[in-house]
């Protein structure tokens, strides 16, 4: 049996700017940070040469190709797998539509456990870039390009995404005094929406091009972020936040809704330097960044949403349990 662990993340600025649509001619750039909350996968050898793969519904199939989970079947065949194996997944959040990037963290989480399943060591680079082929280059899914590279590298890091395809990680090097101040001043609060996030991020894939400027804006913003960090001005970081909901808003029609106005402007009457949405919009996790000292007012204005309490989270996606069994001769 195998189990891998991969966290979700929540996106500080840049984000647009890391689909290939963008970087392919302008480099994107993307500050995020994983969170403590994940996806597991569990992989169990069979007796018998069925395959079983267990979510929301359960699949009983004879082989990799009737599998009807599209990440499970593509990462399954990618990685050399055969008949005989079941394979659980489970999150520490609502099914997808979070904007957490739960997709790829799950696409991160079934290729480590099912290499590690097969007995080969992969790097987080190997991980990231295989399941961005996956989701984009097979299942043609209208995502960009960060969500895979902070699942397997986990941490506090920036992800600079060169027009040649390549993409540069840097882990920020600050103390864990400013770690521990930036996760005390990000909170999340649930929309208690679940949205499908393609018609949103098709929408904003089409508009790329109408929208150089916005992305080029919101990229600048990301450098700020990152400056910011490395610097321990944490509260710029918020201003930042709330400059990035702006620009964001303006590259889709349905980034936000009444819903998300009144938790946004509930936040900023109430102590709060900036919030925006996580992920493609429409739903999903406010993300909300506000002073420690301010945060009962915070918490009592915001009170009728559910707030998700979360830490930093430094590692990447890993294997947790891993006991093989292995034939004597």
């Amino acid at each position: 049996m195998v189990i891998s662990q991969t966290p979700l993340r929540i996106s500080l600025s840049g984000g647009g700017t890391d689909f290939r649509d963008y970087y392919i001619n302008h480099d994107g750039f993307v500050v995020s940070t994983a969170i403590d909350k994940y996806i597991y996968v569990i992989i169990k050898e069979r007796f018998d040469n069925l395959i079983y793969v267990s979510y929301t519904k359960k699949e009983i199939v004879e082989n990799i190709d009737q599998i009807q989970h599209e990440l499970v079947r593509e990462a399954a065949r990618r990685t050399g797998m055969e008949n005989g194996f079941e394979v659980a997944m489970m999150a520490d959040i609502p099914s997808e539509g979070s904007g957490l990037g739960s997709s790829s963290s799950l696409t991160v989480g079934l290729l480590n456990g099912f290499y590690q399943y097969n007995g080969v060591q992969v790097t987080a680079e190997d991980l990231a870039q295989q399941a961005y082929e996956i989701e984009v280059g097979i299942l043609k899914r209208p995502i960009g390009k960060q969500d895979q590279y902070i699942a397997a590298y986990g941490g506090l890091s920036s992800f600079k995404f060169k027009k040649d395809d390549k993409v540069l990680v840097e882990k920020l090097k600050v103390g864990n005094d400013i770690k521990r101040r930036l996760g005390e001043n990000l909170l999340l609060f649930y929309t208690n929406i679940n949205r499908q996030s393609s018609t949103i991020l098709t929408e904003q894939k089409e508009n790329i091009r109408h929208k150089i400027e916005h992305l080029g804006k919101i990229k600048n913003l990301a450098h700020h972020v990152q400056d910011c960090i490395l610097k321990g001005t944490l509260d710029c970081v918020g201003e930042t936040l709330e400059r990035n909901w702006i620009y964001k808003k303006q590259l889709s029609s349905n980034i936000t809704n009444p819903v998300i106005e009144e938790m946004h402007d509930t936040a900023m009457k109430n102590g709060a330097i900036g919030a925006k949405i996580s992920g493609a919009g429409g739903g999903g996790f406010l993300l909300v960044y506000c002073p420690r000292e301010k945060q009962d007012r915070l918490h009592r204005a915001m009170r009728k949403f559910r707030e998700m309490p979360f830490m930093l989270e430094p590692q990447g996606s890993r294997i947790i349990f891993n006991y093989r069994r292995y034939d004597w001769k």
